[in-house]
């Protein structure tokens, strides 16, 4: 194999929170992914591709291997020519202005992913995570955040004490807030979304200055809820609708 042993365990090991922590190293896959991240602050560790994958300015650190390699070391289930390894760049300072989006137990990658290229999207810079959001380095998590992520600051902190200190109005999105669109919203403040299941925690909600809602327009209006990641959207497009 042109992948040492140590290599592959190595690899493998990233899928858990605990290894990424250790090693200080994620996994990005695929052509489009890893060639946003090699362009991008973050440092790049080492590639493993086929020979289908061209990246003439990293030769260094690229490892020409078979597909059977790179299905080996893959977290996906259809492998897409490259798996790169980057490093966790260090933690930078919470800004405390513009507009922020703050999550509170986000538990699927999915739509943090999501909510991050979101978040590049609409030009929201910071991310604020609860310590039981999922993790952003998160190989589902950088896979549908498709490159998003080296372009939006995210922190991980206690959110209580975060929103004890902000002057910054917050804004929290539920079910039964007042009317997103009849609602006059700033360009600055922060957008605070909930747990997929539960909402916002009562621990974190009593922080909100003003609570907003999307309304139901269908006729049955039988539908409990909207996608977290969708809610997201429709807010954040509304912060930044006329601006």
């Amino acid at each position: 194999m042109s992948i040492s042993k140590n290599q592959l365990k190595v690899i493998q090991s990233l899928s858990q929170k605990k290894y990424r922590s250790k090693h200080q190293l994620f996994i990005a896959e695929g052509v489009k992914v890893v060639n946003e991240l090699l362009h991008s602050s973050f440092e790049l560790e080492a590639i493993f591709a086929t020979d289908g994958f061209k990246c003439d300015d990293f030769l260094d650190k690229k490892t020409t291997i078979s597909e059977s390699e790179l299905q080996k070391i893959s977290q996906l289930k259809t492998p897409n020519n490259v798996l790169g390894l980057f490093k966790i760049p260090s933690k930078k300072s919470l800004k405390k202005n513009g507009l922020t989006v703050v999550l509170d137990a986000i538990n699927d990658p999915g739509n943090l992913g999501t909510i991050i290229r979101l978040c590049d999207w609409f030009g929201v810079t910071q991310l604020v995570c609860s310590e039981d959001t999922v993790d952003c380095f998160n190989p589902k998590v950088v896979q549908s955040s498709m490159g998003s992520l080296s372009r939006i600051d995210i922190h991980y902190t206690a959110l209580e004490q975060f929103l004890k200190d902000t002057s910054l109005h917050i804004f929290m999105a539920d079910m039964n807030g007042e009317n997103v669109y009849k609602t006059i919203l700033p360009e600055e403040g922060i957008l605070l979304m909930g747990n997929e299941a539960n909402g916002v925690s009562e621990g974190v909600k009593k922080f909100a200055n003003q609570i907003i809602s999307i309304p139901r327009f269908g006729d049955v209006q039988q539908t409990e809820s909207l996608n977290v990641a969708t809610a997201t959207a429709i807010l954040l497009s509304e912060f930044k609708r006329g601006k």
